[in-house]
């Protein structure tokens, strides 16, 4: 839980302080008040990286530094950003200075905002995000292969644009690392997939109120159980077409998420509010499945997902974060508030400062 933050040059804040409730938080105030920017704020100081910009972008338009200071758990943790040719991030979390936020000292939390409504529905590239995301928060470790992952990537595929002679003989090495690292992601993902539909039916006929049958499949070229040999053989006896094209066409960066409902693919044949309750369910099911990786409840925030859904869905997403410290940013209070009478607080937002110091 968090009780309270300062920010300094974040964002839209010039320096501005907030104290929270356990329960429910609604911040209330007009488009570009900066309701946003406070939860990615608190995301910051949670996770360590926004969802939606770069560390530089963090800091406050033609200022040197921003800082973020927060109690957690009744903790004290700071996060620094400072310009110095490049960004420059740092945390303290109880008086320790880190250089990087591993799983181990992020606070848990998950994350609801209206691009989300598009989860079943767009490029896969949301999906694996959605998986990868989730793992980084539950699994220790995790944040490291991901990041290898995507510079050993990145090299194979620079070295298949350059196309110089004896590639092949050059990217053995590259492509030995890939599948590696691959496996691993492929794994964890699989593993994810599969804890999802030990719940998924549940969740699905709690707010949807029908008895459908709901199946998480992890989609992939190769089987989990010989993930890494297979794409290894497969990089290894696909290099022309890869040249050609100039990326890697195989791997877990080409994998995806795939939801049946009733043993169909939901894209051929779940309504469009079928596959809004599908969305909901994977939300509900990353705060329990985080909260049972990691012992303790996630920070819930909701970035303006009120207006997103109807009134059966409000009241269904209502019952099942009631037992988490929720953030809710709205235009509109009462809109929310009729679904959490008698709880929380009320946070408004309108102008803010242009001053701050440094500390």
């Amino acid at each position: 839980m968090i009780s309270s933050l300062t920010l300094q040059h974040f964002r839209s804040y010039g320096r501005a302080q907030f104290t929270f409730d356990p329960s429910v938080n609604i911040i209330v105030g007009e488009n570009a008040s900066g309701k946003t920017n406070l939860l990615e704020a608190v995301q910051v100081v949670c996770l360590g990286g926004s969802y939606r910009a770069k560390d530089t972008e963090l800091i406050a338009f033609d200022q040197p530094w921003a800082r973020l200071d927060a109690v957690v758990d009744d903790i004290g943790r700071a996060v620094k950003l400072e310009n110095q040719n490049t960004t420059k991030k740092s945390f303290v979390v109880d008086g320790q200075v880190l250089q990087r936020l591993m799983q181990p000292k992020m606070v848990p939390l998950v994350l609801f905002e209206p691009n989300h409504m598009l989860l079943l529905s767009s490029s896969p590239d949301m999906r694996r995000l959605f998986l990868d995301d989730l793992i980084e928060q539950t699994t220790s470790g995790f944040s490291s292969v991901r990041r290898h992952y995507k510079r050993v990537l990145a090299q194979r595929n620079a070295l298949l644009k350059k196309n110089p002679p004896g590639v092949v003989q050059q990217l053995f090495v590259w492509n030995l690392r890939l599948s590696e690292l691959g496996g691993q992601i492929a794994r964890a993902r699989h593993e994810l997939v599969e804890r999802f539909n030990g719940r998924a039916g549940d969740v699905y006929r709690s707010i949807a109120g029908k008895n459908n049958a709901i199946d998480a499949q992890y989609v992939s070229k190769f089987s989990i159980e010989n993930y890494e040999t297979a794409l290894l053989h497969k990089l290894e006896h696909n290099v022309e077409l890869d040249v050609v094209r100039g990326y890697t066409v195989y791997g877990p960066h080409r994998d995806d998420l795939g939801i049946c409902i009733d043993g169909h693919p939901m894209q051929e044949a779940a309504s469009r509010g079928e596959t809004r309750t599908l969305v909901l369910a994977l939300k509900v099911l990353e705060l329990q499945l985080l909260e049972d990786s990691r012992g303790q409840k996630p920070i819930l925030l909701l970035d303006d997902v009120f207006s997103e859904l109807d009134a059966t869905r409000r009241q269904a997403l209502t019952h099942f974060v009631r037992d988490y410290q929720t953030f809710i940013t709205t235009t509109d209070a009462d809109v929310v508030a009729h679904y959490f009478k008698n709880a929380g607080k009320l946070i408004a937002i309108g102008p803010v400062t242009n001053t701050a110091s440094y500390q």
